[in-house]
């Protein structure tokens, strides 16, 4: 038989190829929905999590349920990957901002303590989930961790490049901050002792003056109300300022 012609229509879809995604398209829209109707019930029943209320919410039964998600442990994987999306929607624009470089600080922590505040027991229970299953195949505090560290380190390290210096600090420094806001932020839900405000202000300080106060006794001087600089500054003190050399 002779191939199709040149230029006129390709083979037809096979029909089972349509169903197919239409399948897999309804089963992730009602996995979202099963996703949706648990976020509802942490906001309202605690970090628990029971498997029945889920399903009561969805307007389900159980059994329906677990046609979805096998058990608990894969409904709460999917809710770490929710986590995960509304944490980087917040925080990653905040670290790669071109803002000032103080707002910029704060403005990252600040992106985290708002989501943790907003969802406070969706943190609860991927945080003890990653503290008592040590099976699990993703634990998604360590792996938003992971992800925010390393991409601190990139921002950290392409700055101490541009000031000329050893960017083999970047990454225990990133992971550090990345470790002090996290262990404080769940002091700060544990204890609710201030407002949120004033706990991000607090951290952004500490972040601000460890990390200015290290590069000032190397010589380079941060303008904290001026964006860094995009190449590296031409002076001899290294000043981040580009308009103090002029």
């Amino acid at each position: 038989m002779s191939g199709p012609v040149k230029g006129g229509p390709g083979p037809s879809p096979v029909p089972g190829d349509a169903r197919k995604d239409r399948w897999t398209a309804h089963r992730a829209a009602r996995r979202a929905e099963f996703v949706d109707a648990a976020v509802r019930v942490l906001e309202t029943q605690g970090p628990d999590l029971p498997m029945d209320a889920v399903a009561a919410e969805a307007g389900v039964t159980k059994p329906v349920l677990y046609r979805y998600f096998s058990d608990k442990a894969a409904l709460v994987q999917a809710l770490g990957e929710r986590g995960t999306e509304l944490l980087f929607a917040r925080l990653l624009p905040a670290i790669n901002s071109g803002g000032p470089a103080l707002a910029r600080t704060r403005d990252a922590i600040g992106a985290y303590f708002a989501v943790i505040d907003e969802n406070p027991n969706l943190y609860w229970l991927l945080a003890r989930r990653s503290a008592s299953d040590a099976a699990a195949s993703v634990d998604p505090v360590q792996h938003d961790k992971e992800f925010i560290a390393a991409q601190l380190t990139v921002v950290i390290g392409d700055y101490l490049r541009v000031f000329g210096l050893d960017s083999g600090a970047a990454e225990p420094w990133a992971f550090g901050v990345t470790g002090l806001v996290q262990s404080t932020g769940e002091w700060w839900l544990q204890r609710r002792s201030m407002s949120r405000v004033h706990v991000v202000e607090y951290v952004t300080q500490l972040v601000w003056s460890a990390l200015s106060g290290v590069l000032r006794d190397a010589g380079v001087v941060i303008d904290p109300d001026r964006p860094l600089p995009a190449v590296r500054p031409k002076n001899s003190l290294r000043l981040a300022d580009p308009a103090a050399s002029q």
